[in-house]
């Protein structure tokens, strides 16, 4: 199994308060905002929740933040994840995911569940394909308006995603399969045609939200198209 070693960075847990201002700052140069600050930060280390950074060298070049929900121990939550703009593309958000499932397993939890904007395809490729996370559910406007430099004058859609430690891969198909297309890059359609990029929002909310209310199932993701939905035709 590739481990952080092989993405050239170290992973540790964070508790000192320099080290959770620097995950403070990292955010911030990420959304221009941070969604969490320090002194958060530190209460959710004192309760035993996951704080991480990535580190080359000296560098903190990524973050994750987690907490578990009840029943304790069910589930960890990771709820905000960055990697720093010039450590993009070295593997560095897959070296936080592995420490995040080594975490869990340590801590006797087998599942770990997050959000992520349905139109981002990159995400989408990671999420589904190369960690094999199963998605849980469409949600509308999740977060509600955001005012950050990412997601700034869209709707805040969610998908819901379940990653399960010790479950078998699935595979194949027993009904007939659908493809609900995203946008190739939704962020930079926002700056260009924010129009279009809202018309893109809702076509996939009503397609893709609509799917998954009536239980249809995705098994997959076509980076050069979008979700893969199986329908369980009667």
């Amino acid at each position: 199994m590739t481990t952080a070693q092989d993405c050239a960075v170290v992973v540790r847990q964070l508790t000192d308060l320099p080290d959770l201002v620097a995950v403070q700052e990292l955010y911030e140069q990420t959304w221009e905002t941070s969604p969490v600050g320090a002194k958060l930060l530190r209460a959710l280390t004192m309760v035993g929740g996951y704080v991480a950074g990535a580190f080359d060298g000296e560098d903190m070049v990524g973050a994750s933040v987690g907490f578990c929900s009840p029943p304790a121990g069910a589930e960890l939550h990771s709820h905000v994840t960055a990697v720093a703009a010039g450590a993009r593309g070295r593997s560095v958000g897959y070296a936080l995911k592995l420490d995040q499932r080594a975490w869990a397993l340590r801590h006797g939890i087998t599942e770990i569940s997050w959000t992520f904007d349905p139109l981002v395809r990159r995400n989408a490729y990671f999420n589904l394909v190369k960690l094999g996370a199963d998605v849980v559910e469409y949600l509308p406007d999740c977060y509600g308006p955001m005012d950050d430099a990412i997601n700034r004058g869209g709707e805040s859609d969610r998908l819901l995603v379940r990653w399960r430690l010790d479950a078998a891969p699935v595979s194949g198909t027993t009904g007939r399969t659908v493809l609900v297309a995203v946008p190739e890059d939704i962020e930079a359609l926002r700056a260009k045609d924010p129009a279009r990029a809202r018309r893109w929002r809702m076509d996939v909310r009503e397609q893709l939200g609509g799917l998954l209310a009536d239980g249809e199932r995705v098994t997959g993701f076509d980076r050069t198209g979008g979700y893969i939905v199986e329908r369980n035709d009667a």
